[in-house]
Parts: C-alpha cells; sequence; structure tokens
C-alpha cells in the first residue's frame, strides 16, 4: 500500500469513528454525550491550554513506562530465550506475578513512594514489563539453530550473534508487544491518574465529569485517543526505520 492511500485509510478512518459518534449522539440525546462538534468547540474555546499540560504529562508517563520497559524487559526476554537454564529461574517467577492484578498495588505503592510521577509510572511499568519480557523470550526461542550455527561457523562470537541475529530476528515481535503494552499503558494510566492526583488526562477526565462539563470531559477522552494514535504510528514509523526487510 502507498503512503498516500495509507493517510486515506487512516482520514477515512477517523471519518467513519466521527460520523458514528455523532449519530450516537444524535439518537441519545443527552447532555451527557455531545457531539463531536461541541466537543471540539469546547476544546478550542477554553480548554486547549490547560488540556495540553495535562497531554504532555501523560504522554511522558506512557513513555517513561515504557522506555523502562524495554530497557528490562527485552534483556531478560532475550537471555531466557536462548540460556535454558536462565528461563528454567525466570519463568516461576514471571508465571507467578504475572497473574496478580499490579492496579490492585496502586495504594501499595502510593503508602511507599507517596503520590507523584514515580508511582503511577512504577505501576504501568509493572503491568507492561512482562508482556514485553515473555515475548521478547518467545520470539528468541524461535530462532532456527541452524541460523546460529551457520553464522557462529563464520566466527561470530557471542555477542556477535546477538547482535547480529537474535535482536534483528526478534525486534518484529518486540515491536509488536509494545504495540500491544501501549494500549494496556493507557489504560492503567487512565486509572492511576483518576486516583488522588491534579495532572494527567485521566484527572482532567474526571474533573469534567464531576464539574458536568462533558465538553472537557470529552476533550480529555479526545486527547487521549489522539495521543495513543500519535503514539501507535510513531511504532509504525520505528518499524518501518528497523525492520526494512518487512517491507520487502
Amino acid at each position: 500500500m502507498t503512503d498516500a492511500r495509507r493517510v486515506l485509510s487512516y482520514l477515512a478512518s477517523v471519518v467513519f469513528l466521527l460520523l458514528i459518534w455523532w449519530l450516537l449522539a444524535l439518537i441519545i440525546n443527552n447532555p451527557g454525550l455531545p457531539d463531536p462538534l461541541k466537543v471540539f468547540h469546547s476544546l478550542v474555546e477554553k480548554g486547549w491550554p490547560e488540556l495540553a499540560r495535562h497531554m504532555y504529562v501523560s504522554t511522558y508517563r506512557v513513555l517513561g513506562s515504557l522506555a523502562l520497559a524495554l530497557v528490562v524487559g527485552v534483556p531478560l526476554g532475550l537471555l531466557a530465550g536462548r540460556q535454558p537454564l536462565f528461563d528454567a529461574f525466570l519463568a516461576p517467577l514471571v508465571y507467578l506475578l504475572y497473574p496478580v492484578p499490579k492496579v490492585a498495588l496502586l495504594p501499595v505503592a502510593m503508602v511507599l513512594l507517596g503520590i507523584g510521577d514515580s508511582t503511577r509510572m512504577l505501576v504501568i511499568f509493572m503491568v507492561v514489563v512482562n508482556q514485553i519480557l515473555i515475548t521478547t523470550r518467545d520470539a528468541a526461542r524461535k530462532i532456527p539453530p541452524q541460523l546460529l550455527l551457520s553464522v557462529a561457523s563464520l566466527g561470530a562470537g557471542k555477542f556477535s550473534l546477538y547482535r547480529q541475529v537474535v535482536i534483528p530476528a526478534c525486534l518484529p515481535e518486540i515491536i509488536t508487544a509494545v504495540r500491544i503494552s501501549l494500549g494496556s499503558a493507557i489504560s492503567v494510566l487512565f486509572l492511576s491518574e483518576t486516583i488522588a492526583g491534579n495532572s494527567g488526562l485521566g484527572y482532567y477526565i474526571l474533573d469534567g465529569l464531576f464539574r458536568a462539563d462533558y465538553g472537557a470531559m470529552f476533550a480529555g477522552i479526545l486527547a487521549m485517543a489522539l495521543m495513543g494514535l500519535v503514539l501507535y504510528i510513531l511504532l509504525n514509523f520505528l518499524e518501518y526505520l528497523l525492520c526494512p526487510w518487512h517491507r520487502l
């Protein structure tokens, strides 16, 4: 698909979504569901500078948490995928902790770290790091041994094998894991920002609800969706740059 067609497809999806929203608002006819024009009007008239500040705070919380999860999860996943002994040690820990709802640990994190950014980012990190680690490990396991042997036979050491074979082979699935984790991160971000805080899009949306300012509330929801869309597009662009063989 050409870039122009891809852009047109994106625009068509957005227009379709706005049309569905407008129809629902027309049918329900309730102030709790304003139509898109009223929300855009509220956004432009009174909310944008403040909303932009909250959007900035939410964005760096999500990006910081994902970056930390990548720094921790990818090396551990690569090592576990290629070293069965290390995997035998790590897997029980991961499987034991993975089912625990990390959001339930938010009050504990607040007691220990306060109600600042570090608490929210820690909870998001705990939710997404296992997703990245497990996906990376499974991708590293699937690399054909013949491929590693053929490169090793040319004199490549362990470090070179990871750099030239293991990491490139796992990169597409790591990016897919980040793409999936991004949705989880934004969901947890919203929940964490609605509890004991005064910044971020979650706080902005809840504040609009409490003030019965539904235009502002939906502007916050729209901003959160826009943040997710931009981050997904950036991930696609990163995949385009880092995995050129996918374009073939």
